[in-house]
């Protein structure tokens, strides 16, 4: 999660890194062994030196999976992510433990992510909960569908891509604000997880208003 908060006084322990992959430019899924239980959805405060400020991220792995997954992009002049990219398998990241209350469930619902948003989601989806989901992603341009190989194959026509600069086969050419702006009616009885920037997160919230859903079965969570 490319949070600026963090939590004062806080405890890191020591974990060492898998692996460090650029995925994408500019944006990477950095590995470790989890040691620690957690729930789909929740963050971890992350830094390269005990001594730092907590960057809080969001997990992009399930809760049983064997290692833990954060996905990340670089932010130029960030006080952290620069720092993450140039980490090595071998290398040293502290971490708290997980917290947050933007969690998953097994009902129904409607996942809505922008970029990196995607994180919480794939963590329910790695965790069991995205049976019964629809996932519309928005991005860019078409390499930012993060872990879209095993989405494509678990949520069939329920997984929805929205690209703003590029166009694609199976893609949809537009942000994901005007797509759910085109869509005739939206079950008003379902949760709508939003997770994206600010400006993403409030347009999609007052579409959503605007088509019956209530504040209520609104849950968002703001990527910086």
């Amino acid at each position: 999660m490319n949070s600026v908060e963090s939590k004062p006084n806080v405890k890191f322990k020591s974990v060492t890194i898998i692996s460090n992959t650029e995925i994408s430019p500019s944006v990477f899924v950095l590995s470790f062994k989890r040691d620690f239980t957690f729930q789909a959805g929740q963050v971890l405060g992350l830094a390269v030196s005990p001594n730092d400020d907590a960057r809080l991220y969001s997990m992009a792995s399930g809760e049983n999976d064997e290692n833990v997954n954060i996905l990340y992009n670089i932010k130029p002049g960030g006080k952290l992510t620069p720092n993450l990219a140039i980490l090595k398998t071998g290398d040293i990241l502290w971490i708290t433990v997980p917290f947050g209350s933007y969690l998953g469930s097994s009902e129904p619902a409607y996942w809505i992510a922008a970029g990196t948003g995607i994180a919480p989601f794939y963590s329910m989806y790695r965790s069991g909960m995205g049976g019964n989901k629809t996932l519309i992603h928005g991005s860019r341009s078409v390499d930012a569908f993060y872990f879209s190989e095993d989405l494509l194959r678990d949520f069939g026509p329920r997984y929805v891509r929205c690209c703003s600069q590029q166009e694609g086969e199976g893609i949809y050419s537009g942000r994901v604000t005007q797509y759910l702006e085109e869509i005739d009616s939206l079950p008003e009885d379902q949760k709508y997880y939003l997770c994206g920037s600010a400006e993403m997160v409030v347009e999609c919230r007052e579409i959503l208003l605007s088509k019956g859903i209530s504040f209520s079965n609104i849950v968002a969570e703001i990527y910086f």
